[in-house]
This record gives C-alpha cells, structure tokens and sequence, in this order.
C-alpha cells in the first residue's frame, strides 16, 4: 500500500466489497477497510421502519383488528338510531330494547332517545302490544286492557277468554297455511307439551294459536313462513310433533319475553326455523343482560342467522366483541359477522391504513408479510457487514453457506416477530361455551337397526390447529438452535489461529451446543404455565414436543457436527507437532 493512499475511502471500500470473501483477494490487504457506516445505517433505519410499518398494518390472518371495527362503522345505524327509527314509528316496545342495548354499549345518543321514547309513552296510552298495530288492535278490539306499557304477549294469550277470541278470529281463514296450524292442535303424540285436549294444553294451544295469527299477518318471513307451513303439514301426516314441537318451543321461549311489536319485528328478519332455534338456546344460555344486545344486533343486521352463528362459536368472548362493534355501529356489526373472526388487542394504527385493509385485506395481508420478510434481510445485510467472516482461500464454499445461515436466521426470526402479532395463531377459533343444548328426554320414533352385522365405528382422535403449529413453532426454534450452532463450528474452523487454539475454542463453545437443550426444557416449561393458565388447549403432546426436538438437536450437533470437527483439529494438532519436532531431530 502507497502512503498517500487513503485506507478510509469509501470509493476503494465499495469498489473492493464485493470481492471480500473471493479466494484471489488476501485477507491482509482487507483488514483495514472499514464498514460504510452511512451505508449500513441507511440499511439499519430501514429495516426498523419497515418492521415498524408492518406492525402497524391492521391486518391478521385469525383476527380481526378493532381499528377495522371503528372504520368500518363510521356513518352507520347505532343502537340508538334503530331506537329513535322505532319512536318514529310508534313502536316502543322495540325502542326500549333498543335503549337498553344503546346504554350497554355507552351510544351518545342515549339522552336523546330516552327523551324521545318518554315523550311518546306519555303523549299516548299504548296497549299490551308495545306500539300500534291496526291488526292486532282489529282481532282484540273488545278484549284488550289499556295498560301504559308493553308487556310479554304469551301471559295475554293463556286466557280462556283471549284463547277463544283468536279460535273465533281464524277459523274462518282460507290460508292453507293458517289450516295446517290450527290442525296440529288435535297431535296427541306429543313429548314436550301437554296436548291441547288435556288439562293443562293451555300453552301449546297458545302457542298454536299465536303461530297461526303470526302467518295470517304476514310476520314471518317468507323463508321462515314456508319452513312452520311445511312442518305443521308433515306433523299432520304423520301425526308425529317432534319437529313442530320445537318450532312451539322456540316461539312459546320468544313470546314469553317479548310483546306482539317485538317478536313482530324480529320473526321479520328471521330466514329460518333453524336460526330461530339458534336465537331461542342462544338467548337461554347467554348472560341474562344481554338479549337487549342480542335482539338489537340481529334487528340492525337484519341478519339473525350470523349474530348467533358468531356467538355460538366464540362464547362469552363473542359477546364482548359483539358488543365492541355494536358501539361503532351497523357496519361494524356487519363486517365482524361477515369475516367471523376474533377482535385481537387494540394497537395504535393510522386511520388510513385501516382504510386500505377494510378496502384490500388480501394485499395489505401480503404487504404485511413482505414488509417483515424485507427487514429480516436488511438485518442480515447489516450482520453481514458489522460481522465478516474471516476466511482464507480455502474455503469460499464454506463462507457461503454461513452467510445462507445467517440469512436464514434474520429471516426466521422476522416470521417470529410477524407470528407474535397474531394472537391467535396458536389457539383454536371458537367456544363450546354457549354450544351446549338442553335437550328433554323423548320419546323417538326412530327405526331399529335390522342389520346385525352394522358395527359403531369409533371415531379417532385428531389433533387440533393449536397443537399442529405449537410443534411446528418448537420444530422451528429448533432448526434455529441447529444452524446458530453450525455456524459457530464453521466460524471456528475457518479461522486463521493455530490448531490448539481451534481446538480450545470449541471446547469453550460448550454451552452453545447445548443450548438446544436449554430451549426445549424452557419451550415445555412455558407450554405446560400456558396449558395451567388456560392460554392455550391443554395437549402434552405439544408441550413435550419440545424437549425432545431439544435432544435431537443436541444430539445431532454434538455427534455428527462437534465431534467431526474435534477430530479433524486434534489431527491438525498432531501434524503441527510433528512438523515442529522433525528440524529439532535433523
């Protein structure tokens, strides 16, 4: 080197960095090049802002940003305004239930549709029907008590008195439909009613009654309406009430709670008997404050069948969702049942990334994973360069598949970081808390199996998601540990020192190579507190998965990958001790 060379330039570090590992150049005349400090710093600030970015892409693969939820619901029906659309309508039966959810989720607009729902209570006398309906007001127009609040339509109807004015009223009606209804008051094979000629059929021939006047006012849907038609026509044929009793059931659970105006308006938007069955044992089973919730999300949906599907699968964590998104409004609501995922931990995320998910969250998915992806190979650049490896020409391959180590590790541990956003990876979607069905002892009519040679085939065990990908995160941590110890061999071996010296480094890298062991008894231990604090799904499988990835790992290092190179620098040592004595001895 010429003295007035200058060994700080970085126009001659660039125009020699590319040939740093190569066999040609000697390490000599690159030990006094220094790193490009604005070029690695450049490097460094861009892989931060990127992992930085991808952390605030409110985008999962399992769960459901709450950001989306409040971008979602902007300008859309609340709570309150499906209350103050039921004032305007003269329908306070509704609006009550409507105030009631809009006070649960702390709507703003709660002040207002109480004023507005005590001012319409005290301008008119409402009768027992929760609002005005000429229909209804046509059929009882003797028999009704002025009372100044809705109450529950069932009780009304368990009268002798109110029972044979509805008898008098359908009788004469020419809808098959309405027919077939009031024929299934003659089943006598019933299992969960008394039937209506003994004592005590009161509430089934109630029950009946108010199903046939529903169908004559045109209040169910017409999904739902063809559905309580076809199974009162097949009750009647076959003179079995399985079928039909439940729909009864379900009708007499609604109309014990609700007035005429309520159940009216929620039989509306109901597509099917099966729904309605879903509502019935969801609003059994689900806490006792919440049906006002319940009945407001499946009104301002108009979509009965996705709120108590949502609940159904999440238990009382779907509650708190549905209730977060019920405070932003409609399309909150919406887009939670339609996606029917999760609410994950609220994070800090600019409104407009929130816009761009809910608009594409397919590619801002993507967005996210390539923005890790390209940090985890700016970390690598940057421990590529702060970190060289030391090599003499004898060994290019082996440089390479250290930098490959390297990369595979920046990378690795970027999926790592990217998977400790999702909240939900390792866990299985959905709760049997609210799955559970009270099912009454009846009598079946089902055939008798005449096959002697039909066998029960047991069902096999399968394992769930959570137990799959907590091996595959155990595996993977593993691999880690493995290629982590590689390179520290291949860094020892390629080294310039004398052999003893080799030789004294690896056996100080001891704890290194153990450390796959280390990983797997920490990996158990934390699986096991997870399983005990009911985090995850208790599985041992999955907690001891870990260990013993961590004695293959260490085995594997130590046996194949230490010892080889033990053995190679033992003989370098021997050679070189060979080579000192022989001048000695001439």
């Amino acid at each position: 080197m010429n003295g007035d060379e200058n060994p700080f330039d970085p126009t001659r570090w660039r125009a020699t960095r590319s040939v740093r590992t190569e066999a040609s150049v000697p390490e000599a005349e690159l030990a006094g090049l220094p790193p490009d400090v604005r070029w690695l710093a450049g490097f460094g600030v861009l892989s931060v802002l990127l992992l930085l970015l991808g952390t605030l892409m409110p985008a999962n693969w399992k769960s459901l940003h709450p950001a989306l939820l409040e971008r979602a619901g902007q300008g859309t029906a609340t709570a309150a305004g499906l209350g103050l659309a039921a004032v305007s309508e003269q329908k306070p039966g509704a609006a009550n239930l409507a105030l009631s959810a809009a006070m649960a989720v702390k709507d703003p607009q709660v002040p207002k549709l109480t004023a507005e729902l005590a001012k319409l209570e005290a301008a008119r006398g409402w009768t027992t029907w929760g609002g005005r309906d000429a229909f209804i007001e046509s059929v009882f127009k003797d028999a009704t008590p002025a009372r100044p609040a809705s109450s529950a339509i069932l009780p009304f109807l368990l009268t002798e008195k109110n029972r044979a004015v509805l008898r008098e009223h359908l009788a004469p009606a020419r809808s098959p439909g309405v027919q077939a209804i009031l024929q299934t008051r003659e089943l006598s094979s019933t299992m969960q009613f008394i039937p209506v000629s003994r004592p005590g059929g009161q509430p089934f021939e109630a029950t009946i009654l108010l199903t046939a006047l529903l169908y004559q006012a045109e209040r169910f849907s017409p999904l739902l309406a063809q559905d309580i038609r076809m199974a009162a026509e097949k009750a009647n044929t076959s003179r079995l009430a399985g079928e039909w009793e439940v729909i009864c059931m379900d009708l007499l659970a609604l109309s014990r709670r609700l007035d005429w105006i309520q159940l009216s308006e929620l039989l509306r938007v109901m597509p099917s008997t099966k729904a309605l069955n879903d509502f019935v044992q969801l609003a059994k089973v689900a806490p006792e404050n919440y049906f006002a919730q319940l009945y407001t999300a499946a009104l301002l949906t108009r979509s009965p069948d996705k709120v108590t599907g949502y609940l159904l699968r999440f238990g009382k964590a779907g509650t708190a969702d549905l209730t977060l998104a019920l405070a932003h409004g409609e399309g909150a609501v919406q887009l939670l049942l339609d996606r029917s995922l999760p609410l994950g931990p609220a994070r800090l995320t600019p409104g407009f990334l929130a816009g761009w998910t809910l608009t594409a969250p397919r590619g801002m998915l993507t967005a996210k994973v390539i923005c890790f992806l390209l940090a985890g190979l700016g970390f690598f650049l940057v421990w590529r360069e702060l970190s060289p490896v030391q090599t003499d020409g004898r060994a290019a391959s082996g440089v390479r598949m250290i930098h490959g180590q390297r990369a595979a590790v920046a990378l690795g541990m970027a999926m790592m970081l990217l998977a400790a956003g999702e909240p939900f990876l390792l866990k299985p979607l959905g709760s049997p808390e609210f799955r559970l069905r009270l099912k009454l002892p009846v009598l079946t009519n089902s055939p008798v199996p005449t096959d002697k040679t039909e066998k029960v085939t047991a069902t096999k065990p399968r394992m769930d998601l959570s137990t799959i990908l907590s091996i595959v995160l155990f595996a993977a941590l593993q691999v880690g540990v493995y290629f982590m110890c590689l390179m520290k061999i291949r860094e020892i071996e390629m080294s310039t020192g004398p052999a003893q010296l080799r030789l004294r480094l690896m056996e100080n890298e001891e704890n290194l190579f153990d450390s796959g062991l280390y990983v797997g008894i920490a990996g158990t231990a934390t699986a096991l507190v997870l399983q005990v604090l009911q985090v995850i799904e208790a599985n041992l499988l999955a907690a001891y998965a870990s260990n013993l990835f961590g004695i293959v790992c260490v085995a594997l290092v130590k046996i194949r990958h230490v010892r080889a190179c033990k053995r190679r620098l033992i003989m370098e040592c021997q050679s070189e001790s060979n080579s000192i004595r022989t001048p000695v001895a001439a």
